[in-house]
């Protein structure tokens, strides 16, 4: 089973943290705030009270062995990144680290970091879309041109098939699964019935996926 160390528990190392031990993963929860390690205690597998900046103190709990660990460290951006940079040299596999600007983002990627995650902006843009868009639940992309995107069935697609809607032909979107209530169908075919009430579950180009929920 994998492993997980997450550095910082603000509110996004927290969920981090605590969304990977409730998934069943072996969770690693560090900070140099003894309240919010007390406040993770019960929920990860070791909550420890350690200044990330101490190298010696990161290698005794043998942070290197970790398969991933994320740098959640999101006010002192001095302190992420050089964080960050221990971790690389100390050959840690994998280095997660939150960025709070495009500018921080680069520079985390020019030390080395596997990947870079911006939660602030990504959540502004989610929001952004569940106010202009109302039958988008989430959407996550794949690259810039590339997303999945998780909507309610549109209007114009209920009791019709997947063939019958055209949506691979016309729309140039693929439905990936329908989520129907508590039952999730997997690779749909094209004689499956969209209802009233399911997910569909597509991918496609971003252009494309705007376009399909209008």
């Amino acid at each position: 089973m994998r492993q997980f160390a997450v550095i910082g528990l603000g509110r996004f190392g927290t969920s981090v943290a605590e969304t990977l031990s409730r998934m069943g993963y072996d969770v690693l929860a560090i900070d140099v705030d003894v309240e919010k390690v007390n406040a993770v205690m019960d929920i990860v597998t070791h909550a420890v009270q350690v200044d990330a900046l101490d190298e010696q103190a990161l290698r005794s709990l043998g942070i290197r062995n970790f398969d991933v660990v994320i740098v959640a460290i999101g006010e002192d951006i001095q302190s992420n990144i050089l964080v960050t940079v221990m971790l690389k040299e100390m050959g840690v596999k994998t280095v997660v680290a939150k960025a709070r600007t495009e500018l921080h983002g680069r520079v985390l990627a020019k030390v080395g970091t596997d990947k870079v995650v911006f939660p602030e902006r990504d959540m502004g843009v989610r929001v952004a879309r569940a106010l202009v868009t109302a039958n988008i639940i989430d959407q996550i992309e794949l690259s810039p041109d590339y997303s999945i995107m998780e909507l309610t069935t549109p209007q114009r697609f209920i009791g019709k098939s997947i063939g019958e809607s055209a949506i691979r032909l016309a729309h140039g979107v693929t439905v990936l699964a329908i989520r129907r209530g508590e039952n999730i169908i997997i690779s749909p075919g094209a004689h499956h019935i969209m209802e009233e009430g399911d997910v569909l579950v597509v991918v496609g180009r971003n252009d494309r996926l705007q376009k399909l929920e209008q």
